[in-house]
């Protein structure tokens, strides 16, 4: 049976919950963890400072949150943001998530812009095998991303780029740097350097290759169904210049390839 709390015991531990539970929204689970006890021990708590159990009366019940910044106008950074969520990015009806690998170099990239974004930092969880999953818990912002035009599953419904990317060519290069950073590789090739776009989704392929010869590039023609490639020497500086790299992975290959060998 629990020990009997004084009257300020009470107190602080329900002044304690409160803050966890109804405040910082968070779990039972999350809390268990933060006071190092366990789970029933949380919920048992909850009940004895008669603290409501009810998810519907979270301040932010379903991840509906006030905190978060919906952008009011398209700019260059959100067209960036977009390009990464359409290579490596996922939609959940609660969450906005990247997956990044062990891009370890580009995390730190991928928070600043979505912090600048959306005024709110992202959290990040490691995989058991080291991959970096960046997120925002927010069914507002899903909905705005749905609104746009993205989906849930970019293969299956063939996702494409929203049409306002095309509107303007800052928007164009800010998309391909971003969907590039995160489908993109480069590689050394006998005679010279390549860059590759890799995407299960053609429409994606279509458009970014429309977008490359807009811009005044010579990509490819896709190759597979799932490939586009920039070859030509001129292509690729012009694409270090233009348009750049926010992963450093990137642009780090690219200029030692570069450095070693005759493009």
């Amino acid at each position: 049976m629990p020990s009997k709390w004084t009257k300020k015991e009470e107190l602080l531990k329900r002044m304690e919950l409160m803050s966890l539970y109804a405040k910082q929204n968070k779990s039972i689970g999350e809390i268990a963890k933060i006071l190092d006890v366990g789970e029933s021990t949380v919920y048992d708590r909850l009940i004895r400072l008669k603290i409501p159990v009810d998810r519907q009366n979270k301040k932010r019940c379903n991840n509906i949150r006030s905190d978060i910044v919906i952008p009011k106008i398209f700019s260059n950074n959100l067209a960036e943001f977009v390009g990464i969520l359409l290579g490596d990015g996922h939609l959940t009806p609660f969450q906005v998530s990247v997956t990044l690998g062990k891009k370890d170099e580009y995390i730190d990239h991928v928070v600043s812009l979505m912090n600048s974004l959306f005024k709110v930092k992202p959290k990040i969880i490691y995989t058991k095998d080291g991959h970096a999953v960046i997120y925002l818990g927010s069914v507002k912002l899903v909905r705005w991303f749905l609104e746009m035009g993205l989906v849930f599953n970019k293969v299956k419904c063939q996702v494409d780029f929203p049409n306002w990317i095309f509107s303007h060519k800052d928007y164009m290069r800010r998309a391909l740097k971003g969907f590039f950073d995160t489908d993109g590789s480069v590689y050394r090739l006998r005679y010279g350097i390549q860059f590759s776009y890799c995407n299960k989704s053609k429409s994606l392929l279509v458009s970014a290759r429309s977008m490359l010869i807009k811009l005044g590039f010579f990509p490819s023609k896709i190759n597979n169904n799932k490939n586009i490639y920039l070859t030509r020497r001129s292509d690729l500086l012009r694409y270090y210049n233009e348009i750049g790299f926010g992963n450093r992975k990137h642009k780090k290959r690219f200029l030692k390839f570069l450095n070693g060998c005759v493009v």
